[in-house]
């Protein structure tokens, strides 16, 4: 693919999930014309809006797929890849705001998120392991947790950057709300 062809593409996909997020009825026509591109090549690409919505959830697992390799889950110090983790997913979610239960009612997305958050709880648990969590909290508390975290800081405070949205999300994460 030439390079303005895939620029054009990725820039298609970003506003396609950001228009979606906020208008699930949004036309392609109309996100075509918000991305600066012409309809027909959006047409060319996507036969429908169906075509369109699993392309941008592709894009949004191999986004996550590479927030989580890039925070060295495995080999990281355990606060170090805590942090650079949540701060990748808060880019992501940004960049990629899709309807996460219409995503994963598509059956062909399941295995590669599975693999992402089998991923994610072994690191929870070697932060459990290793000290950072508490141990003895109910099974999957963190992991259930974390993510809607990240989900709320995204949305409810888009004026910080990821790396301050980050510190917000892991401090709570590790010292909740209490004063003590």
């Amino acid at each position: 693919m030439r390079a303005d062809a895939a620029r054009n593409l990725e820039t298609v996909l970003i506003t396609g999930a950001r228009m979606l997020a906020a208008d699930p009825g949004a036309s392609i026509a109309s996100i075509a014309a918000e991305a600066g591109v012409d309809r027909r090549t959006v047409y060319r690409r996507f036969a429908s809006r169906e075509d369109l919505l699993a392309a941008i959830y592709e894009a949004r697992l191999t986004a996550i797929e590479k927030a989580v390799e890039d925070a060295r889950l495995r080999e990281a110090p355990v606060a170090v890849a805590l942090h650079r983790y949540v701060e990748n997913i808060i880019a992501v979610n940004r960049a990629w705001p899709v309807d996460l239960a219409r995503m994963l009612a598509d059956e062909s997305v399941h295995a590669r998120r599975d693999a992402a958050v089998r991923e994610v709880d072994a690191f929870l648990e070697r932060a459990t392991d290793e000290g950072l969590l508490r141990p003895g909290l109910p099974e999957g508390w963190a992991s259930a947790l974390l993510p809607d975290l990240m989900h709320l800081v995204s949305r409810q405070r888009p004026e910080l950057t990821p790396g301050q949205a980050a510190d917000i999300v892991v401090d709570t994460l590790l010292h909740g709300l209490g004063a003590s």
